[in-house]
């Protein structure tokens, strides 16, 4: 029988026992050159065997069968239950694994934390072998002075200090302390969005600036669920009102009948899935969304900045004397040119006459009426007034001032002009001429005109020699301009544009201002034509005055406003003040200061500041300045006239208290 030889293991070695011929031989053969002597192929890349079942040829010309590998799968299952799975390596020799021993290991982590492999290795050992000597020699190798830059700051650090500060300061270069607490932040415990599309802006929208994200929409609630609380189900009575509201879906509480199923699976498709998402896609597109950018500005902001009161003066701020003696109230006012005399109207059917510096009545003349309105002659060389009363306008001559004024005034009206032209039956049915009686002369009274109808309010042209009055009541004949020369009255309008309340005359062109309720007409009288027409946008007109430049106008109305016209500047009014409570009834300018007051039915005296310019680029300055409130309430009336000195910085005032104030 023949000798069976021992059997050998996978490779082809025998596995126990081994002669020892073949243990001398291979411990002989165990170079560092060749790591594994079991296959033969040499030093050659093992990625050439990767399409063939072997690795390689035992010493005997066998082919080393490469073993078994498992999936992923036997893999995990082996990193889960073999102790020894982080230790194990994959020979690429013969394809085995081999489990590394603990002496393996630590030489591998020694290697790896670049220190001696051999731990037995004492590199420190006693004794210390000093390659150069530690004794200080007497006598050094070399005595050189030291250089003299040794006793001086580098230059080179500095400048590299510097730049390390500068960097340090711009945060291009972080110091440790900065270093060490961005590390402890990122170590705390930070909350982030689960999904980053929430508060992040969609890669389309990047070319739109300033994107404003869709709003969302609101979370389902319990009625929307599939398997609702019966509380959430509807019953009989609330199925029938929402049925009974399909006309008008927008009062139903809700938009959906909530319905109960058993699983999840059961829900049908929700039928107005489509026409929910068009319309949802063109609320998006149709009403698109804009961010609103609110400005921070303070309320001091948005006022102008108007000059200090202080500087502006002088103005009129208190009250210095009272004129008493009227018995009714006091409706109009007017001063003669050169500021020594005061005349005043009054329901009590009389005027009189004052002195201003004293206050002190010089002089009372019956009018027969009620007084609505007075006015001085502006001609210094004529000694008239021109007073309303009721129907009647009476010329009359105060007989104050300078005797030869005067006596000049009566002259020339005691003798009639020759009447060259015949008066029409037209004028003559409107306004009658008549001499003064005896009686009338001797209270002053030179000359009477009767008029058809009330008058409201009477001026004079700015040489004293027209007079025009206003009966609101007289249709196309409101307005009369009289000639005190030739003692001849023309109508100069024909037809009515509306209910007249008061004419003006300007003070350097020869145009005529007529207001109506809402409106003021400026008609030029050379060429009898319309100049313009100013739009106050008011609801009734009560007075106006003009400023002595001629290019402003101020108009005061029943509903509390006053309104500022530049006339150069547009037919609309420059400016619009609120400042009274109630309706103003007179307004006035000062003729050499640049101040305007106006009086209304609040018992309230304001004067105001009205600088006009030269310079026709720029606006009027209004600033209003004081507010004199002196009068007495009497019956819901205010103040009835304003006007000024016409050369102090005074202004008076009379009113429904039967008084007439002035204030400097």
């Amino acid at each position: 029988m023949e000798d069976t030889q021992p059997a050998g293991d996978v490779n082809g070695l025998p596995s126990a026992e081994k002669t020892n011929d073949y243990v001398e031989y291979e411990a002989e053969m165990d170079t560092s050159d060749e790591e594994d002597i079991r296959n033969t192929v040499g030093n050659i890349p093992m990625n050439w065997y990767d399409e063939y079942p072997h690795v390689g040829y035992d010493w005997d010309g066998n082919k080393i069968i490469k073993p078994e590998r498992g999936d992923q799968l036997d893999n995990f299952m082996e990193k889960m239950e073999n102790p020894d799975f982080w230790r194990t390596v994959r020979d690429l020799q013969t394809g085995q694994d081999v489990v590394l021993s603990d002496k393996d290991v630590e030489l591998i982590q020694r290697i790896e934390s670049s220190k001696i492999p051999d731990s037995t290795y004492e590199q420190y050992a006693v004794p210390w072998i000093e390659w150069f000597t530690s004794e200080v020699m007497n006598m050094p190798i070399r005595n050189g002075a030291d250089h003299k830059r040794s006793f001086i700051a580098s230059r080179q650090e500095a400048q590299r200090v510097e730049r390390y500060a500068r960097l340090i300061r711009a945060g291009l270069l972080k110091t440790r302390e900065q270093k060490r607490r961005e590390r402890e932040k990122k170590r705390e415990r930070s909350f982030y969005m689960m999904w980053s599309t929430d508060d992040a802006e969609d890669k389309h929208m990047r070319r739109i600036t300033d994107h404003i994200p869709a709003p969302k929409r609101n979370l389902p609630s319990h009625a929307e669920s599939y398997n609702p609380p019966p509380e959430f189900l509807f019953n009989e009575r609330e199925m029938r009102i929402w049925k009974k509201q399909e006309e008008t879906p927008w009062k139903r509480k809700l938009h959906y009948v909530p319905q109960k199923y058993s699983s999840l699976r059961q829900v049908p498709a929700y039928p107005k899935f489509i026409k929910e998402r068009f319309t949802r896609c063109m609320d998006l597109y149709l009403c698109p969304r804009a961010r609103k950018m609110r400005l921070t500005i303070e309320p001091e902001d948005l006022l102008p900045k108007l000059p200090s009161p202080k500087d502006l003066q002088p103005f009129p701020t208190v009250q210095s004397l009272v004129f008493n003696g009227h018995t009714d109230m006091v409706r109009c006012i007017s001063i003669d040119p050169l500021g020594q005399y005061l005349l005043s109207g009054s329901d009590d059917m009389t005027i009189k006459i004052w002195e201003i510096s004293t206050g002190r009545c010089l002089r009372t003349i019956p009018v027969g009426g009620i007084v609505r309105s007075v006015e001085w002659n502006p001609n210094k060389a004529l000694s008239l007034v021109a007073v309303v009363a009721d129907r009647k306008l009476l010329i009359i001559n105060p007989g104050v001032g300078d005797h030869l004024i005067v006596s000049k005034t009566d002259s020339i009206l005691s003798t009639p002009p020759v009447q060259a032209s015949i008066v029409s039956e037209k004028v003559k049915a409107v306004v009658q001429w008549d001499d003064a009686t005896p009686e009338e002369w001797e209270n002053g009274i030179r000359l009477v005109l009767n008029h058809f109808k009330e008058i409201k309010q009477v001026t004079w042209h700015g040489r004293g020699d027209y007079a025009a009055t206003v009966m609101p009541d007289g249709a196309n004949r409101s307005v009369l301009i009289h000639q005190m020369s030739t003692r001849r009255s023309q109508l100069p309008f024909a037809k009515s544009k509306g209910l007249v309340q008061s004419v003006l005359f300007h003070p350097i062109r020869p145009f005529l201002f007529v207001a109506t309720q809402k409106n003021i007409r400026i008609y030029d009288l050379v060429k009898q034509e319309l100049f313009k027409k100013l739009m106050s946008y008011a609801k009734w007109i009560s007075s106006m005055a003009i400023h002595p430049g001629g290019d402003n106008l101020i108009v005061g109305t029943y509903d509390r406003k006053m309104l500022w016209f530049d006339l150069d500047l547009s037919t609309k009014p420059y400016k619009t003040l609120r400042l009274h409570s109630t309706a103003v009834r007179s307004v006035a300018f000062h003729k050499r200061y640049p101040l305007f007051a106006s009086g209304s039915d609040d018992r309230a005296l304001i004067v105001s500041h009205g600088m006009v310019y030269n310079d026709l680029l720029q606006n009027p300055l209004v600033v209003p300045l004081k507010l004199l409130k002196e009068h007495e309430d009497c019956s819901d009336f205010g103040i009835f006239g304003v006007t000024f000195h016409p050369t102090e910085p005074w202004v008076f005032s009379c009113g429904a208290d039967k008084t007439i104030r002035l204030f400097t």
